[in-house]
């Protein structure tokens, strides 16, 4: 069966319940096969009527001898059924439910299966699923292992259950040799699915997850290295040299020391443009970690070369960071340096030696003329498709610059490998010397004011600044948002709180004139307090802002807690963050704990990897971020497992035809 017809095809979908699945990320037969079930129901006990205790799950054999529409007591509309078996009789509630009158006919045979629970002093099964009695069918939602799935509009898990049984009545072809399948102790590919959906015993569910959690992170890796494979058969726009001299010169001009890691990843890249095939290397770093400085060095490499750089940034306020910074880091060699975004095309007179600029680098009309090197900041909040067309329109002859690609999200490694499978990886994992720890609080509802009284007295007595960032613009009409704190109703609440101080308000639906006034005034220190969105998460570097204050501090995941941290501390002064929460959880608290003990990005991204996911640190419609249906992100030996198939894959692709024949149909149908 071929598993990547697209859904429609199957009996009784057809094109209106296809675009329905649709909002589930079903597509195909396989990602139907693939949308496993987020829980079970266990309704393995059969019993007779007269056997059967309260808060019990139970299946029972019954037929019906009534059923019709009641009140209860507190006014709800419920349906009431009368069912009986040789040993008894017992009822059957559902609520709000009237078409079950049209369902169930009495004198019919059922199976129920549900919880038991006194119902006017009568056992009773509360809205249990049920399904005819028959000898020539298999029953699929009583009597079982009952599974349970993620629906959306107008589509039942009852629904999903029984278009997946279908469907499992077909065998599926296995695509991993039979050796790989023994050494790894995994199961077939259509035992695999079967178990998952439908198991016999619970004991047997793991085994089956793991099964199909291979099958992502395998595919995943095989598609990566693949990428890095056909990128050895590239060639380099230009060749770079450095001389050393040239390089300590740079280094010397530097208005501080390179760290270790800054040394050793810029020699990493240094090793790259020698090659005769393009770099494809990822720099991932701290908050703070000097990244800009490393891509500098690469930038520098390829303007003592004669060859031009382009730097592209996610948001226009990154864009005039990095604008600003290489134009200092340049000036003594009077190189020239470009800003193009949507709002901005500053091109220096003559030949431009460095372009910094957003997208606007694609869609806008640039005279590229040898450029040998594209640095991506922020990788993961571009599409694969656009960092791709940023190399492509700068390419000449067919052949391909240099690509660093670099994040201040720190990732777990083992996320790293198989999300960015196709790059080298170089790690920033320490701070410049001098940069003092920052001390963070966390502050529950009853010491608000006290936080408020003191930050008053800070930004007085030793003349500096503050952000308080809120996670929305507007106040949500969503019920469980309405406890957010919205950047406007709060701008004005923050007003009348700080009454002698200069505010500013910045988001991300302000103009960018609007926009680059209140960044302007907060660095010249005309505004005393930057009340902003999320949107200082990167690129606004301002040394005497030395208090972050983050609102609704639970609603952020600790990666961006910490990125958001990293605007302050980057003075000579004393730095603090206070996470502002109202929330009692457990959880909550030992997560905003975890931000308390740790200043590695690193370490908190890990710690937000287990408690959270990574759908939640880096947002779950982050761009070119693998998605997962089975597999998780802490599974570090199953993603360590799979790169080591995938490489044996990649080195004997006859033994593991069928994979890449799997590969190429998914393609085509992609396509």
């Amino acid at each position: 069966m071929d598993l990547t017809t697209s859904v429609s095809e199957l009996a009784n979908v057809g094109e209106i319940y296809a675009k329905r699945l649709s909002k589930l990320g079903i597509l195909t037969l396989e990602d139907l096969l693939m949308h496993v079930p987020f829980r079970y129901e266990d309704f393995t006990n059969i019993k007779k009527i007269s056997t059967i205790k309260a808060k019990e799950n139970v299946t029972i054999h019954a037929k019906i001898e009534s059923i019709t529409n009641i009140t209860t007591k507190r006014g709800r509309k419920a349906q009431l059924a009368i069912v009986f078996d040789e040993t008894g009789k017992m009822q059957i509630l559902w609520f709000n439910q009237p078409y079950i009158l049209y369902a169930l006919k009495t004198g019919s045979d059922f199976a129920f299966s549900g919880n038991a629970q006194w119902f006017n002093k009568k056992l009773t099964l509360f809205a249990p699923v049920y399904e005819p009695l028959s000898s020539k069918s298999e029953s699929i939602h009583t009597g079982r292992i009952v599974p349970i799935y993620h629906t959306t509009n107008k589509i039942n898990s009852k629904w999903i259950r029984t278009r997946i049984f279908h469907l499992l009545k077909n065998d599926f072809e296995e695509f991993l040799p039979e050796d790989i399948l023994k050494k790894h102790n995994l199961m077939d590919f259509t035992n695999a699915v079967k178990t998952v959906h439908f198991p016999e015993k619970s004991d047997n569910i793991e085994n089956a997850r793991k099964r199909l959690a291979f099958n992502e992170f395998f595919m995943q890796q095989i598609k990566w290295l693949m990428r890095a494979e056909d990128r050895k058969k590239f060639t380099i726009s230009h060749k770079i040299n450095i001389p050393k001299s040239l390089y300590l010169n740079f280094v010397n001009s530097l208005p501080f020391k390179l760290t270790q890691s800054q040394e050793r990843s810029i020699k990493e890249i240094f090793e790259d443009l020698k090659k005769k095939t393009p770099m494809n290397r990822l720099v991932e770093g701290d908050v703070g970690s000097g990244k800009t400085v490393v891509a500098g060095a690469a930038a520098f490499a390829a303007f003592t070369n004669g060859f031009q750089s382009v730097f592209m940034a996610p948001t226009q306020i990154l864009a005039e960071q990095h604008y600003n910074t290489l134009s200092k880091l340049f000036a003594p060699y009077k190189g020239r340096v470009s800003l193009i975004t949507s709002t901005k095309k500053s091109i220096e007179m003559g030949r431009s030696d460095i372009f910094v600029g957003t997208h606007a680098l694609i869609y806008k009309k640039v005279d590229f003329d040898k450029v040998a090197l594209v640095v991506i900041d922020e990788s993961h909040r571009f599409g694969v498709n656009e960092r791709a067309k940023i190399a492509k329109i700068v390419s000449k002859n067919k052949k391909s610059p240099h690509i660093l690609t670099m994040t201040a999200t720190p990732i777990p490694r083992t996320i790293a490998l198989t999300a960015y499978g196709d790059l080298d990886l170089s790690t920033l994992d320490e701070l410049p010397k001098g940069r003092k720890p920052i001390t963070t609080w966390i502050v529950p509802p009853e010491k608000r004011n006290g936080a408020y009284e003191w930050i008053s007295k800070e930004i007085d007595e030793n003349k500096v600044q503050a952000f308080i960032v809120c996670p929305l613009i507007d106040e949500s009409q969503v019920e469980t948002l309405k406890e957010i704190k919205a950047v406007k109703t709060e701008f004005e609440k923050l007003q009348n709180i700080f009454k002698d101080k200069r505010l500013g308000l910045l988001h991300g639906k302000l103009k960018s004139k609007e926009k680059e006034k209140v960044l302007e005034d907060f660095r010249k220190g005309s505004l005393d307090i930057l009340v902003s969105t999320p949107v200082v998460e990167v690129g606004i570097d301002i040394p005497n802002a030395t208090i972050m204050v983050i609102e609704a501090a639970e609603r952020f995941g600790l990666a961006q807690l910490h990125q958001l941290r990293g605007r302050v501390g980057r003075g000579e002064k004393k730095s603090y963050c206070l996470l502002f929460t109202e929330s009692k959880s457990e959880k909550v608290n030992q997560r905003l704990l975890a931000m308390k003990k740790s200043i590695s990005g690193f370490e908190l991204a890990e710690i937000d990897l287990q408690m959270r996911g990574p759908g939640e640190i880096y947002g779950v419609a982050q761009h070119g971020f693998p998605q997962l249906k089975v597999a998780t992100w802490q599974d570090s030996n199953l993603i360590k497992l799979t790169r080591l198939v995938a490489q044996e894959a990649i080195s004997d692709k006859n033994k593991f035809a069928k994979v890449f024949e799997k590969l190429n149909k998914l393609e085509v149908n992609l396509n």
